[in-house]
C-alpha cells in the first residue's frame, strides 16, 4: 500500500514491527528477572508473582471470564502516626494516641482469655520511635483486653501533666480483672517529676520488658492487685546518673511499689530513687536487681519488704549496692547468693515481735571497716519474741562484722572454769539452743559440764584444774541458736584424752540401754577413740539454767564397761549404762 502524496505513502507494517518487538524483549527481561527473585521470596508471593509472570508471558491469549479477586483483612497494627500523633513532640499527641489504642482494643473475634476478657489477637500499638508529648494519662479502655503489645517509642509528660496520675494506666474500674497478657516493651517513659510511670492495677498476667522509665515524682512503676506481672531488663531512676550524684540524698520516689502477690523482678537496674523496691505481698521474687538508688548513709533503702507477718519473699542473686534491704517481721524469707557493697547490710525490723522461717545464707558482703553487722535486728518497736527457724550462716564478710545464728569459738588456759563470749557474733541475745564442746588436755582425765549459756556466754566447768595441751586448744565450742533437735535440749560433749596407742572404736548404740526414754542423746566418736556423752534432762521452761542432772559418761575401749565421772549437780540416784560392743 502506497500513499498518492509524499506526505502518507510510508508502509505501515515496517512501522509497527519494530514496537511490537521492543516489547516482547521488555517482558522477556522482566518475566527472566522475576524469577530469580522467586526463591528468595516467600510461599505466598512467590505464587502470586508467578501468576503475574505467566500472565506476561502469553499476551496474546484470550482474557480470562473471571478476572482474579482478593480477600484485604486490615492490619492489626496501629502506627500512632496514621492517627497524627507527632513523632518530634513538639505537639500534644496524647488524643492520637489514646485512639490507637481503643482501635487496637476493639475485639474482632469471639474468643476470651480469663472470663470477660476480650483476646485481641496480638493486636500492636507501634508508637513507631517516635517521642510523643502527652498531657493527660494514656489510659487502656474500661472494656478491658488481653494478648497486646505496646511498644517502639518515647512517651514525655508535659508540664501541666496531673501529679497525681500515671503516663501509662492499666487501672480497672472494678474489683475484677480487666486486662490479661498485656506486654509493654521498648518504651522510654519520661514522668517530667510530675506523676508516676506506669500503673498496672487488677490486671493479669503484664509483661514491662526493655522499659527505661526516668524522672518520676513518686513510683516508676506501680502494681497493685495485680498477678503475675513480670518485669524485667529494664532502667529506672528518679535522674539520670550512673552513681556519685552530687544530689543523691535529695532523691525521692520510689522505683517500684509491689502491692500484689506471685510476681517476678529480674535483671533490673535501679540507679536513683529513696527506694528501690517496695514489696507488700506475698510470694513474689526479686532475681539479679542492682540497687545504687540512694545510700543507706542518706536514708535509702534498697529493697524493703513490708509485709509483717506473711513475708514469703525471696531475694536471690541481686547486687545491693551502698544500700540495703530491710524487712518487718519476716516470715518464710529468703535472702541468698548477693552481693552486699559498701556497708550494705540486711535489717530485721520488729513490728509485732514475729520472725520465723528466715534465711540469710551464702551471700557476700564487703564494708568499709566502720563496724557495721551484716545482719542487724531493729528492735526499737519491741523485741523479737516468736522466733523460729532462722538461720544466718554461710555468708563471706569482708571489713564488716559477722553475724550469725550459729558459731564456733576457743580458749586455752589451765583452770578449772572456762568461758566463751559469743555476743559479738550471734545475731539474737541469750539465745543459745545448741551446745557442743570439746575439751583437750595434756595427760589427766577430769569430769566436766555444762554450767551457763545465759547472755551468749558459754561456761564451761571441770571437778579438777586440767592443763591444755600445748599443741591443741583447751576448750572448742561450738553453739546453734536456733536448735536442730526438738522436743529436748541437747548438748554434745566431746573430751579428748592424749591416748597416744588407743585406735578408733565402732559407734557404741545407747538407745538400748533404755536411756532414750529418759534423755535424748548426741555422739560423736573421736579419732583417739574416746566417746563422751552429756545427757540433759528434758527442760522445756527455759534455756539459760542447768538441767536437773547431767550425767558424764566414757566408753574406755572395753566391753561393756562404763566408767561414771560424774555427777554434777544436785545427786539422784544412778542409772546403770551398758554401751553394747
Amino acid at each position: 500500500m502506497t500513499a498518492r502524496h509524499r506526505g502518507c505513502s510510508l508502509p505501515l507494517f515496517p512501522l509497527l514491527f519494530p514496537t511490537t518487538l521492543f516489547l516482547f524483549s521488555t517482558l522477556a527481561i522482566a518475566t527472566s528477572q522475576s524469577v530469580l527473585r522467586l526463591s528468595t521470596l516467600s510461599d505466598n508471593h512467590r505464587r502470586r508473582l508467578q501468576a503475574i509472570s505467566e500472565a506476561h508471558s502469553s499476551p496474546l491469549s484470550a482474557p480470562s471470564p473471571h478476572p482474579p479477586f482478593f480477600i484485604t483483612v486490615k492490619s492489626r497494627i496501629y502506627h500512632v502516626t496514621d492517627y497524627g500523633a507527632d513523632p518530634t513532640g513538639k505537639t500534644d499527641s496524647t488524643a492520637a494516641i489514646s485512639q490507637a489504642i481503643a482501635d487496637a482494643f476493639t475485639p474482632f473475634s469471639s474468643h476470651r482469655l480469663m472470663s470477660g476478657i476480650p483476646d485481641l489477637g496480638g493486636a500492636e500499638v507501634h508508637l513507631d520511635g517516635g517521642t510523643y508529648l502527652i498531657s493527660l494519662p494514656l489510659c487502656l479502655p474500661s472494656s478491658g483486653g488481653g494478648n497486646i503489645k505496646i511498644h517502639g517509642g518515647t512517651l514525655r509528660a508535659s508540664d501541666d501533666f496531673p501529679t497525681d496520675r500515671y503516663v501509662i494506666e492499666l487501672r480497672s474500674k472494678s474489683n475484677d480483672f480487666d486486662y490479661e497478657y498485656v506486654y509493654l516493651a521498648g518504651l522510654m517513659v519520661d514522668s517530667n517529676f510530675r506523676g508516676g510511670g506506669i500503673a498496672v492495677v487488677d490486671s493479669l498476667r503484664t509483661i514491662i520488658d526493655g522499659c527505661y522509665v526516668v524522672h518520676f515524682a513518686t513510683d516508676g512503676i506501680w502494681v497493685k492487685n495485680g498477678h503475675e506481672t513480670i518485669i524485667r531488663s529494664s532502667y529506672l531512676g528518679q535522674h539520670i546518673t550512673a552513681g556519685g550524684n552530687r544530689n543523691e540524698k535529695h532523691f525521692s520516689g520510689t522505683g517500684i511499689r509491689l502491692e500484689a502477690n506471685d510476681n517476678t523482678i529480674s535483671n533490673v537496674v535501679i540507679f536513683s530513687a529513696a527506694t528501690g523496691i517496695v514489696v507488700a505481698g506475698q510470694a513474689n521474687t526479686i532475681d539479679g536487681v542492682h540497687c545504687y538508688n540512694k545510700a543507706t548513709a542518706f536514708g535509702g533503702t534498697g529493697i524493703y519488704v513490708k509485709t509483717p507477718g506473711l513475708t514469703q519473699n525471696r531475694i536471690v542473686n541481686c547486687y545491693l549496692d551502698y544500700t540495703g534491704i530491710v524487712a518487718e517481721d519476716p516470715v518464710q524469707f529468703l535472702v541468698s547468693g548477693s552481693f552486699f557493697l559498701g556497708d550494705a547490710n540486711v535489717v530485721l525490723r520488729s513490728v509485732h515481735g514475729v520472725i520465723r522461717g528466715v534465711q540469710i545464707v551464702d551471700n557476700m558482703f564487703s564494708g568499709r571497716g566502720t563496724g557495721v553487722g551484716i545482719v542487724w535486728l531493729d528492735e526499737t518497736r519491741g523485741p523479737f519474741t516468736a522466733v523460729d527457724q532462722v538461720v544466718v550462716e554461710r555468708n563471706t564478710v569482708d571489713h564488716m562484722r559477722l553475724k550469725s545464728t550459729t558459731s564456733r569459738a576457743s580458749v586455752e588456759g589451765t583452770g578449772t572454769t572456762w568461758t566463751v563470749d559469743f555476743r559479738p557474733v550471734l545475731l539474737f541475745p541469750n539465745r543459745i539452743d545448741h551446745v557442743q564442746y570439746s575439751l583437750s588436755t595434756v595427760a589427766e582425765f577430769a569430769g566436766h559440764a555444762l554450767r551457763n549459756i545465759s547472755g551468749n556466754r558459754v561456761v564451761i566447768e571441770s571437778d579438777r584444774a586440767v592443763t591444755g595441751d600445748k599443741d591443741n586448744r583447751s576448750l572448742e565450742t561450738w553453739v546453734f541458736e536456733q536448735e536442730r533437735m526438738k522436743k529436748a535440749f541437747v548438748v554434745m560433749v566431746i573430751v579428748e584424752v592424749n591416748h597416744p596407742n588407743s585406735a578408733p572404736k565402732h559407734n557404741k548404740n545407747l538407745q538400748d540401754t533404755g536411756l532414750s526414754q529418759l534423755f535424748k542423746v548426741s555422739t560423736m566418736i573421736l579419732t583417739d577413740g574416746v566417746e563422751c556423752y552429756l545427757c540433759m534432762q528434758k527442760n522445756e521452761k527455759t534455756h539459760s539454767k542447768l538441767p536437773e542432772h547431767i550425767e558424764t559418761i566414757s566408753y574406755n575401749g572395753e566391753k561393756n564397761m562404763v566408767t561414771t565421772l560424774g555427777p554434777f549437780g544436785p545427786q539422784k540416784e544412778k542409772e546403770k549404762l551398758l554401751c553394747k560392743a
